[in-house]
């Protein structure tokens, strides 16, 4: 049975150096459920130990080298077998050659570049994983693990209030504004709806958050859409003159950031839909876009300047450093 390198086995376990301090986060799996992982930022340190744990006591592995990697991928369930590498790191731990006996090996990715947040969504998945792999002549033998990245924002300074109508000539004529176009994962969307004309009967009316997927470039595009809140705005006919207040709390719904053409394989957009609905059940659209954005102001102490510089990230914003100076004053 040796001869052909079945005489022994190992087993392979991926240990953080900070496993025990690191925060950790639930993640969406692919099957819908909910699991914990290791959380990292953009331009943390990656590290830990590898043990190789022999199986059979007393007999020697044969193996063609010892590597651990960082590993960041796409891939798009239409497409199943293809995975995009955004980040791909490696480190060899061994040499070829014999192990007699159980071994730990450390290893470092120092300041790993990791662009996009983590997602799991209807046709497309983004994960971050480590991965030790012990190469032999027939059959290898590799561990993975996965960890969750979220990519931090800054504050926007340029936020401006949305302003829309909905009008059906000579029979409805209805102004809405919200406070701002852009929200952080926890904020509240504030606003107000004004009823300038109302000659059709509205009997209900609702805010929608839509969250749409899109995936492929092309003729394969591939468009999901969820409907991730309803929120009632009214029950019952409105009159004319008639304005009415909106709070919708975020925090209590499931949403990432806005993700716009992640590695040109998808993006992940956000709409706020109000939906009017009449007696005779005709329904009324109006859609606008707002974009979503994880609050900075969570930068972890544990984290290098080096890779809270990193994870300021968003369009229009302010310097990284005032970013960090901004996010620290937030946190006191």
């Amino acid at each position: 049975m040796s001869f052909f390198s079945f005489g022994q086995s190992a087993e392979i376990d991926i240990v953080l150096n900070d496993a025990e301090t690191r925060k950790k986060v639930e993640h969406k799996t692919e099957d819908g459920k909910k699991d914990k992982y290791f959380l990292f930022y953009d331009g943390e340190t990656v590290s830990g130990k590898v043990n190789v744990t022999l199986k059979n006591p007393g007999k020697r592995l044969e193996h063609q080298g010892i590597k651990i990697e960082f590993i960041g991928q796409i891939e798009l369930y239409y497409d199943r077998g293809n995975h995009h590498e955004f980040v791909s790191l490696v480190k060899d731990l061994a040499r070829p050659g014999e192990m007699a006996q159980s071994q730990t090996f450390d290893f470092e990715f120092t300041h790993v570049e990791k662009p996009y947040e983590s997602y799991t969504g209807q046709n497309v998945k983004l994960r971050y994983f480590l991965r030790a792999t012990i190469s032999r002549r027939l059959n290898d033998i590799s561990k993975e693990m996965d960890i969750v990245v979220h990519t931090l924002s800054t504050y926007p300074e340029l936020n401006s209030s949305i302003k829309m109508e909905v009008g059906i000539e000579d029979c409805l004529h209805i102004e809405f504004e919200y406070n701002k176009s852009k929200y952080h994962l926890k904020d509240v969307i504030v606003g107000k709806i004004y009823f300038l004309l109302v000659r059709i009967k509205i009997k209900h009316m609702e805010i929608d958050i839509i969250k749409r997927e899109t995936t492929g470039t092309g003729p394969n595009v591939y468009h999901e859409n969820d409907t991730i809140a309803k929120y009632e705005i009214m029950d019952g006919a409105p009159v004319r003159g008639e304005s009415i207040p909106i709070r919708l709390f975020l925090a209590g719904y499931e949403m990432t950031p806005t993700m716009r053409d992640i590695n040109k394989k998808f993006s992940v957009r956000y709409y706020l839909n109000l939906v009017l609905i009449d007696e005779e059940e005709r329904r009324y659209f109006k859609q606008q876009e707002i974009t979503l954005w994880r609050k900075g102001d969570i930068v972890r102490k544990s984290m290098s300047h080096h890779a809270a510089i990193a994870s300021q990230r968003f369009e229009g914003s302010a310097s990284a450093e005032k970013a960090l100076a901004q996010a620290k004053e937030d946190s006191n």
